[in-house]
């Protein structure tokens, strides 16, 4: 815990990282950096897998690096965020022709892996709703 503070309070200015403060971070975060180097700038889809090898996150970007550069700044994350940084072993990209293709792709993947982290798209629970309108004699359902 008092590396990943140590390294919070260095990263609070967007000044570049030295090797020295990379290997002080903790290891979700040195994961992360590394994988920056190969990262393709084009959209995509990005899972974090803990270190048994289960999805912690899904997600999808319009540019990949820039996306995934924002988990290398933990000063700016939401506590929730920072767990799941923390956590990651490995980070796996899967690199799409248009950003359509990753919205897709990441909707697939979330339901398929049910990753903790995800909350919006992991359960796929859908309420019938009830449609009343003047110009049909009967209301209609809708999903």
């Amino acid at each position: 815990m008092r590396e990943a503070k140590r390294f919070q309070a260095k990263h609070m200015n967007d000044q570049p990282e030295s090797a020295s403060e990379i290997n002080d971070a903790p290891r979700g975060q040195v994961v992360i950096h590394a994988a920056l180097a190969t990262l393709p700038s084009g959209p995509g889809v990005y899972r974090m897998l803990d270190a048994a090898g289960a999805a912690l996150y899904v997600g999808k970007a319009r540019a990949l690096k820039k996306r995934v550069v924002a988990y290398t700044q933990p000063a700016r994350l939401p506590e929730r965020l920072r767990r799941m940084v923390a956590e990651t072993a490995r980070l796996e990209v899967v690199s799409t022709h248009t950003e359509a293709e990753a919205l897709l792709l990441e909707a697939n993947l979330i339901k398929r892996l049910k990753p903790r982290f995800n909350i919006v798209l992991r359960d796929d629970k859908s309420y019938p709703w009830l449609m009343l309108t003047r110009d049909h004699d009967f209301p209609q359902v809708g999903k």
